[in-house]
């Protein structure tokens, strides 16, 4: 669902290019199949988007009742995090006194699991006022952390993440969008990516009379171009709901008389 980014592409073919050009060198193969291939641009590859309504949000949040995805589904579309900022929230960057909660760490996976001080750009790194239902949710889940690592001891992975295995261990990033895509699936929901939580804050804002210009730096876009993008097709989405919504409004309120 969704393939891989345009940039996730081409660091695969940096490897696969290397590989090979080893592989030649050893004389394993007479030449590099993989020199020469066109790589898609960013004008070829058209993912298409989902932008939930607030209405859709909540059904999609009861799918996920009691499963290890919820609080962080419900974080995600309130914050408007992506995969890598979600999954690298630690505690330290959340202030329960003060209700703040920073994004300034990130996990991704290349080759391996990578944990980072690091956000997509530097507009990525903010702090939020801690929401008080979002506030609820998070110390709910930290008691439940404190249990298991009672319970497990030891053997507890002990670390400073908010989402992890009931055991400590970090979740791997493949996971939740293995996990997400299957809940959806199972359900009847209709597809998306997990990226597409982050679209659908975006969505609730715009219908909650948010400007661009909060919405931007909500999200914390770079550019009001990108904001300004995503809200293009957003209202695409809304005027087919609109217009469907208007179907049978109107009567005429008369009867057809014949004229001749």
């Amino acid at each position: 669902q969704g393939g891989l980014s345009i940039a996730s592409i081409k660091k695969h073919s940096i490897v696969l290019k290397e590989v090979l050009d080893e592989a030649v060198l050893d004389e394993m193969i007479q030449r590099n199949p993989a020199r020469g291939v066109k790589l898609p641009s960013r004008e070829s590859v058209q993912v298409e988007r989902t932008f939930l309504t607030a209405e859709e949000a909540n059904r999609l949040l009861a799918l996920f009742e009691g499963h290890r995805l919820q609080a962080m589904v419900y974080v995600t579309l309130y914050y408007g995090l992506r995969r890598s900022e979600v999954l690298g929230l630690r505690w330290s960057s959340i202030d329960f006194e003060k209700n703040t909660l920073t994004i300034n760490h990130t996990v991704v996976k290349n080759v391996s699991i990578v944990a980072k001080d690091k956000t997509k750009t530097q507009s990525s790194t903010h702090t939020y006022i801690l929401i008080d239902d979002v506030k609820k949710v998070l110390l709910s889940e930290r008691e439940k952390q404190n249990v298991r690592k009672r319970l497990l001891g030891n053997i507890y992975s002990d670390n400073d993440y908010v989402f992890t295995w009931d055991d400590g261990r970090l979740m791997r990033p493949d996971y939740i969008t293995r996990s997400f895509q299957r809940v959806l699936k199972r359900n009847g929901f209709k597809p998306m990516r997990f990226h597409d939580l982050r679209h659908s804050t975006a969505s609730i804002l715009f219908d909650k009379g948010w400007n661009i210009k909060d919405i931007q730096a909500w999200l914390r876009h770079s550019s009001i171009e990108v904001t300004a993008d995503i809200y293009t097709h957003i209202s695409e989405q809304r005027k087919s709901i609109m217009a469907e919504s208007l179907n049978s409004t109107l009567s005429l309120g008369f009867k057809e008389t014949d004229e001749n």
